[in-house]
């Protein structure tokens, strides 16, 4: 279907902790808006009203003890049963979906922004693909992800493969992907690739 607009949409696709919002940033820099849907349902989450639709899911045990969602319960237990991350899906997706329509449309009038870029982990699955005027997967090999994956809290291995297999296969990104940012060296290097790969995309939009 393509951007029905003049502003560039480009998706940053890859594995979990592959350095997809790093990317981001790097692009934000060049003067892209960055939409980040981790973000939104992360805000979503400290909504009384989105809360309360959580809890009546997965029920209190999910609270700390000031009363807020805890992130690392509510992922335990989604990832634990494909029923319950279906349906905590369904509750989260339509607002960020909708908000995510709200801000395009936004960054669209907005004469200072260059591009738009989705920072979406489930870009894909949502079937958000054909809208995109650019997918840029973020590759990354194992070790590394482990390593930054457990500097964001998630217990390494185990983990990062109970997420993955809710997702399409890495192999699948890659394919569907127009552009590989190698996020395996030093980000002098990462720099470059994602400088060169947006000067090929204003060049060409």
């Amino acid at each position: 279907m393509g951007n029905p607009t003049n502003k560039p949409l480009i998706a940053i696709i890859g594995g979990i902790a592959s350095g997809k919002s790093t990317v981001a940033e790097q692009f934000a820099k060049l003067g892209c808006a960055v939409i980040d849907a981790d973000k939104m349902a992360h805000d979503l989450l400290e909504e009384d009203s989105f809360r309360d639709e959580v809890v009546h899911l997965f029920g209190p045990e999910i609270l700390d003890a000031s009363g807020a969602i805890d992130r690392g319960k509510l992922a335990s237990m989604a990832f634990a049963d494909a029923g319950q991350l279906g349906r905590l899906n369904d509750v989260i997706h339509p607002r960020v979906l909708r908000q995510t329509e709200e801000l395009i449309e936004r960054y669209n009038r907005n004469p200072g922004v260059k591009a738009i870029v989705l920072d979406m982990p489930l870009l894909v699955e949502v079937g958000w693909a054909g809208r995109c005027d650019r997918i840029i997967f973020v590759d990354c090999d194992r070790a590394r992800r482990r390593h930054r994956a457990k500097c964001k809290g998630l217990a390494g291995e185990r983990d990062i493969k109970i997420r993955e297999n809710f997702q399409i296969s890495l192999d699948r990104k890659k394919r569907l992907a127009d552009n590989t940012i190698d996020n395996n060296s030093d980000f002098s290097t990462l720099v470059r690739q994602i400088k060169n790969i947006f000067s090929d995309i204003t060049k060409n939009s």
